[in-house]
């Protein structure tokens, strides 16, 4: 049976200029170990680890032309059915479902808006050992400017259940698994719509969230690092959060739990 359901997010990479600049970042940051990284076969792609298990992992870019991005993955058992789905639904592959050795199947796919997304279909490799603590992966988020085509999109392709949080967090709709209740207690990530604030050219896109003790302190180590913060420490109903930039240009989020 695999470890993750379908639609839950199970991977998360970065793709950077410089994967040990990467390493020094995220190692101080998140006090993140890594490996010596995979072979050229792999893309020499360097997992990392916090207390011994898996994380996430960051990956060089094969040509300056590729972003500086954090992608998100979405557990599938059948990488080549979720991509037909996803061309079904107004979606396109941009990358083809590929066999990456034992270790899983994976495809890079951009919903109707242009937001891109993985699909994993687990192997050997499942995904996170290690999610929703401090210093590990905890959320994903979707940014749109079209909320009924991107819920019908994803609502199509995972089986997701949506709830809207407005009066909550207007504007906003988490998504349950597939038979589970919908609604915040079961969401593993969301769609937000971007408001008339947001400046015109940013395309839609996903944010990955990462818990951590102090959301403040985060932000301050990110600027000593090199980094900056985009959006500024703020509460929230689920938490305080800040959107920070590494050293390299990767956009992320951090969310500290009100309970910290």
């Amino acid at each position: 049976m695999a470890a993750y359901t379908e639609g839950v997010p199970c991977w998360a990479d970065a793709l950077l200029p410089d994967v040990e600049a990467g390493k020094r970042f995220y190692g101080e940051l998140f006090g993140w170990t890594f490996d010596e990284g995979a072979g050229p076969e792999y893309g020499r792609y360097a997992q990392a680890y916090k207390e011994g298990k898996a994380v996430a992992a960051l990956a060089p870019k094969r040509d300056g032309r590729m972003p500086t991005v954090w992608n998100v993955y979405f557990a599938t058992p059948d990488a080549f059915a979720s991509a037909r789905k996803i061309r079904d639904a107004g979606g396109r592959l941009v990358t083809e479902p590929m066999p990456v050795g034992p270790f899983g199947t994976m495809a890079l796919a951009a919903d109707p808006e242009g937001a891109v997304f993985g699909l994993w279909q687990g192997g050997t490799h499942e995904g996170f050992e290690k999610a929703g603590e401090p210093d590990s992966f905890c959320w994903t988020e979707v940014k749109v400017r079209d909320a009924a085509r991107a819920d019908a999109f994803y609502e199509d392709v995972f089986r997701f259940e949506g709830f809207d949080l407005d009066g909550v967090i207007d504007g906003f709709r988490t998504w349950s698994p597939a038979g589970a209740e919908a609604g915040p207690d079961t969401a593993v990530g969301g769609r937000e719509l971007m408001g008339e604030g947001v400046p015109a050219e940013l395309p839609a896109h996903f944010l990955v969230y990462f818990n951590v003790d102090d959301c403040d302190e985060a932000a301050r180590v990110t600027r000593g690092l090199g980094g900056r913060v985009q959006s500024p420490p703020v509460d929230i109903p689920y938490g305080r959060i800040a959107t920070l930039v590494d050293n390299q240009g990767a956009v992320f989020a951090v969310l500290q739990d009100h309970a910290d």
